[in-house]
Formats: structure tokens, C-alpha cells, sequence
């Protein structure tokens, strides 16, 4: 009797845990919806189609001080597949091609690069203020740290793309060893790749934990933060091969428009990525309200006459 009231009690919770999902997701689409999220995703696609390729010229020509070329253009290659996946070939080869005039840059193009490069961050800024438009209605940033963050977190996507291409050099040493286990020989280049994965997804989920850190207005503890990036996480892995399945079965966009497919499905593959990524942060805003409701409904369950 007292197992049967414990299975009965378990399928109760788990029913009350789905249903309270369930709800939250509803809420989370009604209130993307409603903040125009498929506007602001466009207009985040746009100009980070504008940024991207600015912002990886000046990654390679600052890294390349640093570590082999070769090896960094490697590196880009396969973790920007998790990006624009099916068409990194064609970025890197814009990228190649003004990469072979690096010796005539000067400072007015250095400058103009800069300044592409941080379009897509402060388009992405004004797009988490409307969706924490209840922290703008509180406090403002000054228009100062507004200008200053795109070219920090450059300088923070530089550290990180140095560092995991010295962690993927390493790897991809490792795979070309073998082990001996009982007499079997066994190469170890499947393992590599497998960690060669994980570090792309480990790495997706700190850059987007970070952009819900740094990028709305006010302070968001390290615990939500990781919240909304290990959810756009999800949702971008899923939506990352369902394009590549698309474009590689389904799609007729090269039928339709000729040579300006790889534009098209680069500026599509953003904007998917843009609707994830300010999907993650509406599931943020979402979570501060119901605890903001929760602590409000235990201060006038406190009260008393």
C-alpha cells in the first residue's frame, strides 16, 4: 500500500513538473513573441553579417603574432562550422583571399574594421534591452561602458580562440598516437574529435553565459546566466543540424538565387542563431519574473495585521 502511494505521489509530481514547464515555455513564446523577437533577430543577423567577417580578419592578423597561421586558420575552420554551419568554406575563403594582401593595411582600414566588427554588439545590446526592458525601466547603463564593451569582448573572444586553438593543437597530436590495451592497438584520432566537439560546445555555452552576463543592464548571477546559455546551447545544436540537413537535402536556395546563395544562407543561418540566442535570454527574463513573483507572494504571505 505505501509503494503504491509513493509510485502514485512520483507520478504526481512528475505530472506538476510537466505541467509547470509546459507553462513556462508558453510564456517564454508569448513574451519573444510580443518584443517583436523575430524583428530583433533580423536586425542581430544583419549586422552580425556585417561584423563577421570584419571581426575574424582582425582575430587572425592579431593572433598570427602569436601562433602558426596555418594552424589558426584550422582551428576557425571547424569552430565555425557551429556557426554558419555548411558554408565555412566560403568565409574562409573571403578570409583568404585578404589575408594574401595583409602587407598594404593600414591604420584607415584597421580602424574601419574595428568599427564593423562592433556593429553586431551594439545591435545585440539594444535587443536584450527590450527584452529586460524591465531592468531599463529601472537603471541605465552610461553610453561609455555601452561603447566600450563590443571591443572588450573582442579582445575576450581573442583570448578564447588563442587558447582553444593551442588546446585543439594538442589534441590533434593526440589522435595521431596509438595505445596498446591486452595486445590490441588502438588510435586515439576518434578521441580527439569527440574532445575537439565538447570544447566547441563547452565553448558555446561560456560565450553565450557570458553575453547574458555582460549584456543586459544590471547584475545576473553566474547561476541564471548559465540558465538561458546551456538552453540556447541546446536549442542552437539542434537548430545547427537540422540546417545542415536541410541545405544538404531539401533546400533549393542555389536554384533560386544563383550567386547570391552563400549570402542568403549565411544571413538565414544568423538569423536562426540570433532567434536562439535571444530566445536564451528571454527564458532569463522569464525565470526573474516568476521568482520576483515568488519572493513578492512569500513578503504578503509574511504580513500581518
Amino acid at each position: 500500500m505505501g509503494s503504491l502511494r509513493g509510485k502514485l505521489r512520483i507520478r504526481a509530481r512528475s505530472a506538476r513538473v510537466r505541467d509547470d514547464l509546459l507553462a513556462f515555455a508558453g510564456r517564454v513564446v508569448k513574451g519573444f513573441r510580443a518584443n517583436q523577437g523575430f524583428l530583433l533577430a533580423g536586425a542581430v543577423a544583419y549586422y552580425t553579417l556585417l561584423s563577421i567577417v570584419p571581426l575574424l580578419i582582425l582575430l587572425l592578423i592579431g593572433l598570427s603574432h602569436f601562433v602558426d597561421q596555418a594552424q589558426l586558420v584550422m582551428t576557425l575552420t571547424h569552430y565555425l562550422d557551429m556557426v554558419v554551419p555548411g558554408q565555412t568554406d566560403a568565409v574562409m575563403d573571403e578570409l583568404a583571399a585578404f589575408l594574401k594582401h595583409r602587407g598594404v593595411i593600414g591604420w584607415v582600414l584597421i580602424v574601419t574594421l574595428v568599427f564593423f566588427s562592433s556593429l553586431a554588439f551594439t545591435v545585440l545590446e539594444n535587443a536584450m534591452s527590450v527584452i529586460f526592458h524591465h531592468r531599463v525601466a529601472i537603471r541605465r547603463r552610461h553610453f561609455l561602458i555601452s561603447a566600450l564593451i563590443p571591443y572588450f569582448y573582442i579582445t575576450f573572444l581573442g583570448i578564447g580562440l588563442l587558447l582553444v586553438t593551442v588546446v585543439a593543437g594538442t589534441l590533434q597530436a593526440i589522435g595521431r598516437e596509438t595505445v596498446q590495451v591486452f595486445g590490441a592497438t588502438w588510435s586515439l584520432r576518434g578521441l580527439s574529435g569527440a574532445l575537439l566537439y565538447l570544447i566547441g560546445v563547452g565553448g558555446e555555452v561560456l560565450v553565450l553565459t557570458s553575453i547574458y552576463l555582460v549584456m543586459p543592464v544590471g547584475r545576473l548571477s553566474v547561476r541564471t546566466a548559465l540558465i538561458g546559455g546551456v538552453t540556447a546551447t541546446l536549442l542552437w545544436e539542434i537548430m545547427r543540424h537540422l540546417l545542415v540537413w536541410y541545405f544538404s537535402t531539401l533546400s533549393q536556395v542555389r536554384i533560386v538565387y544563383g550567386s547570391l546563395t552563400t549570402a542568403i544562407v549565411v544571413l538565414l543561418s544568423l538569423e536562426v542563431a540570433a532567434m536562439v540566442l535571444l530566445l536564451g535570454a528571454q527564458v532569463i527574463a522569464e525565470y526573474e519574473r516568476v521568482r520576483r513573483g515568488r519572493k513578492a507572494a512569500l513578503r504578503t504571505g509574511l504580513r500581518t495585521r
